[in-house]
């Protein structure tokens, strides 16, 4: 599972944040996640739970938000963006295939909430 490995990398790049602020706690961790991305979010879930389970012995545990960005693309025919209904990424206006995507592959650490 290397959600596992994705969310102690996270993990430690908070870590660097908690010190660069002066600050001893993370309460509160906000992701956004591509539905392109490959990472599965229940998995990540999981993950945080095993990664996190010691980061707070003496106050409250860190939470995790998760935000799944759904794919978006972009028709250049009908100059439109559109949700694709499969992994074809065909228009459903005009059927064309399209290869712009808008979003979809985020992986990003949002928010750290930290004292």
């Amino acid at each position: 599972m290397h959600e596992l490995a994705l969310m102690e990398e996270v993990r430690q790049l908070a870590e660097q944040e908690l010190v660069r602020a002066g600050a001893r706690q993370i309460h509160r961790m906000q992701l956004r996640i591509g539905s392109l991305s490959g990472v599965n979010p229940e998995a990540l879930r999981l993950a945080f739970a095993v990664v996190m389970a010691d980061d707070n012995p003496n106050g409250e545990p860190t939470t995790l938000d998760l935000e799944v960005v759904p794919t978006l693309c972009f028709c250049p025919h009908c100059q439109q963006s559109f949700a694709p209904a499969d992994v074809i990424h065909a228009c459903p206006r005009c059927g064309a295939l399209s290869s712009q995507l808008l979003q979809g592959r985020e992986l990003e650490l949002v928010q750290l909430e930290v004292s």
